[in-house]
C-alpha cells in the first residue's frame, strides 16, 4: 500500500515538473526579460521608410529587451500616429534599433521612447542618438523609457533621466493619486488643470531629478496613496517628480513616468500633456531650450504666414 501511494506521488511530482518545463520554454522570452536580466537583441539592418517623410517628423520607437508593458505600447502608438495625422506631421514608428544612425535621425526632429525597455542599442547606436539629441533633436519618453532596466547606459541614465529608478508601489500596484502642476509657465503643461487625480502604478526614484538641473513640471502628492514597494519599501521621495524636462545641448529633452496602463492613453489630461509635450520637443511651441529655429520650427511658422 505504501509502495503504490510513493508512486503516486512520485508520477504527482513528475507531472508537476513537466508541467513547470512547459510553461518556462512557453514563457522563456518574458522570464529572460524579466528575471534574467533582458535580452540584448541589437538589429544592423536598418527598416525602410518612406521615400517622401514630412517635417517636422516624429520617430515613435517601442522596442523592449526588458519587461513588455504589452496593455499600454499599441495605444500609445496609435496615439502619436493619429496626432501626427491631425497636425501633418511625418510619422514612422519602429521597433528596429538600427533605425537610430546618423543618416536616419537627421530625417527626424523628435523622438519617443514609447515604454522602452533594456538594452536596445549597439554602442554606435547610442551614439548616434546622443549625437543628434545634442545637435538639436527632441526627446519625449514614457514611462519605461525611466526604468532601472537602462541602468547600465551611463550617459542615458545620468545626463537625460537624472536619477535611478527604484521600486513602484506594490500595496496596491495602482492606485489613485493627485498630481499637482509645478511649473505653470512651461508649454508641455498648458490648458491642463492645476492638480487632478488619476491610477497609476507610481515610480520612485533614488533622488529628484531636480537635484541634477531638470525643471521638475509635474509631482505627485504622496500623502495621497500609499507609497509603499515590496516587501513593505518605503518609497516616499519627499520632492517626488512624475514629469520633468531639460535641455541637453541644443536639444530638449521630456520624460513622463505616467503610462503603465492602458488607460492612460484614453485620459483627456494625459493625451494634452503628450500632445503639448511632443509640440515642444519639436520645437513648434516654447522658447525652453533656444528659440525654435530648427526646419521643424520655420515649416510651421512659414505655414502659419500663408
Amino acid at each position: 500500500m505504501l509502495r503504490k501511494i510513493l508512486r503516486v506521488v512520485l508520477w504527482l511530482l513528475l507531472a508537476f515538473v513537466l508541467f513547470i518545463a512547459v510553461q518556462a520554454f512557453r514563457h522563456w522570452n518574458t522570464i529572460q526579460r524579466v528575471f534574467l536580466g533582458g535580452t540584448h537583441d541589437h538589429e544592423t539592418v536598418p527598416p525602410q521608410l518612406p521615400a517622401n517623410l514630412p517635417r517636422p517628423a516624429v520617430l515613435v520607437f517601442s522596442k523592449t529587451n526588458a519587461f513588455r508593458h504589452e496593455e499600454s505600447i499599441p495605444p500609445g502608438n496609435a496615439f502619436f500616429a493619429q496626432l501626427a495625422r491631425e497636425k501633418g506631421w511625418g510619422y514612422f514608428q519602429t521597433e528596429n534599433g538600427a533605425a537610430f544612425s546618423p543618416e536616419i535621425l537627421s530625417r527626424f526632429d523628435a523622438v519617443v521612447f514609447n515604454n522602452v525597455s533594456g538594452d536596445v542599442f549597439s554602442p554606435a547606436q547610442q551614439a548616434a542618438f546622443k549625437e543628434w539629441l545634442e545637435k538639436g533633436g527632441g526627446y519625449v519618453g514614457i514611462h519605461a523609457a525611466g526604468d532601472n532596466s537602462h541602468k547600465d547606459w551611463g550617459w542615458y541614465i545620468n545626463d537625460l533621466i537624472g536619477a535611478l529608478f527604484t521600486q513602484h508601489t506594490m500595496d496596491p500596484q495602482f492606485q489613485q493619486a493627485t498630481v499637482n502642476v509645478e511649473d505653470k509657465a512651461h508649454r508641455a503643461v498648458q490648458g491642463l488643470p492645476a492638480s487632478w487625480q488619476r491610477v497609476e502604478e507610481w515610480y520612485s526614484f533614488d533622488k529628484s531629478p531636480r537635484t541634477t538641473g531638470a525643471q521638475v513640471l509635474i509631482t505627485v502628492d504622496e500623502k495621497t496613496y500609499n507609497p509603499v514597494g515590496m516587501f513593505g519599501k518605503d518609497l516616499r521621495m519627499g520632492d517626488h517628480p512624475m514629469v520633468w524636462a531639460r535641455c541637453v545641448g541644443k536639444g530638449r529633452f521630456l520624460y513622463s513616468a505616467f503610462g503603465h496602463r492602458a488607460e492612460s492613453w484614453a485620459e483627456p489630461e494625459n493625451r494634452q500633456l503628450l500632445a503639448n509635450s511632443l509640440g515642444w520637443a519639436l520645437k513648434l511651441n516654447g522658447n525652453e531650450c533656444g528659440t525654435g529655429s530648427s526646419p521643424a520650427a520655420t515649416k510651421e511658422a512659414g505655414s502659419k504666414d500663408k
